[in-house]
């Protein structure tokens, strides 16, 4: 069935649009997050890999992810009738009768996509500093492919199984931050611990970077949730609201942590906190009323805190977070939209167990985010494994001693007087 473009509002048009922008600002955002937390001789390494994974996921999306997203196919994958963005006047399948879209299918495709390149470009985060760069850049194909179309074809396509059962995720805690996080834990594993950890602390470098990228990502959140209202109306209202007092909250909360754990709250604390805020909120945002946002942005909060801490227990060398972070809180806050959805702020959600739904939401969540990270984690690990098998993911001892960023791209991000700073301060 065509797309009656007699039925496209435009401000809903230019507001996906603007939001699509707001998006793409993450990726970047992320590559100066994570550079300003890694060691200064792998600064350059961490951000390369986050232009680049917003490429290639960008031109394996338009090629064919997003045809395998939201094509017909079945319940489990989509077909290959939008393969290389073609067809695109034509209603999307699932997108009809009271889900009829008001913004033309391309437009949608866009904003899509923004979400399908900052996913992978959030699991370098579990990798950074032993990762080789030829190994990164067919795993990024091959998962987008592999794990992120199929994942968002279950839960944001109307006719993948999850979300005909029920499940709800308004911007991605699942597709998204479990997805990432499940693939952050499979390749940290896959790869290994850095040499020297946890005996070095190997302290982040540049902490005023790490606070620009998070507030570009901050900032894009607001496109990342409001945008997924695909309008702009009081949904995109209550998206743009929720997001930044759950931001607000889980900073709050992880400072507090910080300061009855170790006496004093840290910058890097104060933005992790936020981002986990952020990241819990997201499938939340569009069904949840502004106090709920409140409470899960400070369960966040509390919840990755305390995640984060449990690595080193566990010898598990997810270097930035990733799995404590956006694992964490994106069960936090999918398995919160059972507990705290209401129908009185989008009528086609569901109410959750607080506002008289019952179990039945509580069990939909659950059973999806089982789902998506059992798959996430093992087709993960088989794709990572098969890539270590032909080409090797880890990069050698002396290049990860010599640091990255000089052994795989021949640059140092600091230079004073022609000696390699990066070398003296690592």
């Amino acid at each position: 069935m065509k797309f009656d473009l007699s039925t496209m509002d435009s401000g809903a048009t230019a507001w996906v649009l603007a939001s699509s922008a707001l998006v793409m600002l993450m990726t970047p955002g992320v590559a100066f997050f994570y550079g300003g937390m890694v060691r200064a001789k792998g600064v350059l390494a961490i951000i390369m890999q986050g232009f680049v994974a917003l490429a290639l996921a960008s031109c394996t999306w338009a090629v064919v992810s997003f045809s395998l997203a939201f094509g017909k196919g079945n319940g489990f994958i989509g077909d290959l009738h939008f393969a290389g963005l073609a067809h695109l006047n034509e209603v999307l399948p699932g997108y009809s009768g009271p889900k009829a879209q008001v913004i033309p299918p391309l437009v949608f495709a866009v904003f899509q996509l923004m979400f399908a390149a900052v996913t992978p470009a959030l699991i370098t985060g579990a990798t950074a500093d032993r990762w080789q760069f030829r190994a990164f850049v067919p795993f990024v194909v091959g998962w987008s492919l592999l794990v992120y179309a199929p994942v968002a074809h279950w839960i944001f396509s109307p006719v993948g199984w999850a979300s005909r059962m029920g499940a709800l995720d308004f911007a991605g805690g699942l597709v998204v931050h479990a997805t990432s996080g499940a693939a952050g834990l499979a390749t940290a594993l896959v790869l290994g611990r850095r040499k020297g950890w946890p005996d070095d602390p190997m302290r982040p470098h540049n902490l005023p970077l790490m606070l620009m990228g998070a507030a570009m990502l901050w900032f894009g959140w607001f496109g990342f949730n409001s945008g997924s209202a695909l309008g702009a109306n009081l949904l995109a209202g209550y998206a743009f609201v929720n997001t930044n007092l759950a931001a607000c909250s889980g900073l709050l909360a992880w400072v507090v942590v910080e300061r009855l754990r170790f006496g004093k709250p840290t910058t890097l604390g104060a933005a992790s906190g936020a981002v986990s805020g952020l990241v819990a909120i997201t499938p939340a945002a569009g069904f949840v009323n502004p106090v709920s946002a409140l409470i899960i942005g400070v369960f966040a909060g509390l919840g990755c805190a305390l995640a984060v801490s449990v690595k080193g227990w566990l010898r598990l060398d997810d270097s930035l977070d990733v799995v404590g972070v956006h694992l964490v809180g994106g069960l936090i806050g999918s398995l919160a939209v059972g507990l705290f959805a209401t129908r009185g702020v989008n009528s086609d959600g569901a109410d959750g167990l607080f506002f008289g739904g019952g179990y039945r939401l509580l069990g939909d969540q659950a059973i999806a985010a089982v789902a998506v990270v059992g798959y996430a984690f093992v087709v993960t690990w088989c794709l990572a494994t098969v890539i270590d098998r032909v080409v090797g993911n880890r990069v050698g001892t002396r290049d990860e001693e010599c640091g990255l960023d000089l052994a795989l791209h021949g640059e140092t991000g600091y230079e004073i007087n022609g000696s390699v700073l990066a070398r003296r301060r690592t």
